[in-house]
């Protein structure tokens, strides 16, 4: 290869040779091939989101239920027996706090952490988060460890 037969790579480029609105001899002039009238052959138009050429959209043919609250509060749950599966793996030691959840990739750094009581718990544990379950809590301070809520 060298200067004389240097090209696009294929697919790059795409150019069908004929330049819009150049004057009625180039064979797109006039309407520049979008046709006559009507709001798509005038300059600045862009079709809404969903539009379906005036057919009521599926958005709002759908019927709507139900109730979502803006002020919701979503919880990464973890269960007693995935503590449990860390402890015998020997990830975890004595406490469970944000820290420790974080880096064995159980929530997220903006998470909002609950422990769940599905499993059991042998180990004794001091395990921090922003909430328990009942259960939960009654299986970690069984097992001679402390639940504390932040």
């Amino acid at each position: 290869m060298d200067l004389s037969n240097l090209k696009p790579a294929s697919g790059s480029v795409r150019s069908n040779g004929k330049r819009l609105g150049r004057g009625q001899g180039s064979g797109k002039g006039g309407t520049a091939a979008r046709g006559h009238k009507g709001a798509k052959s005038r300059s600045g138009y862009s079709k809404k989101i969903g539009f379906e050429g005036g057919q009521m959209p599926l958005q709002r043919r759908v019927p709507k239920f139900g109730f979502k609250n803006i002020n919701r509060k979503e919880y990464q749950g973890i269960n007693l027996d995935t503590l449990q599966a860390l402890v015998d793996a020997g990830k975890i030691t004595d406490t469970v706090d944000l820290d420790v959840i974080l880096n064995t990739r159980l929530a997220g750094k903006n998470d909002l952490v609950k422990i769940l009581g599905r499993g059991e718990l042998k180990a004794k544990l001091k395990v921090s988060a922003h909430k328990f379950t009942a259960t939960a809590k009654a299986a970690i301070e069984a097992a001679g460890g402390e639940a504390v809520t932040l």
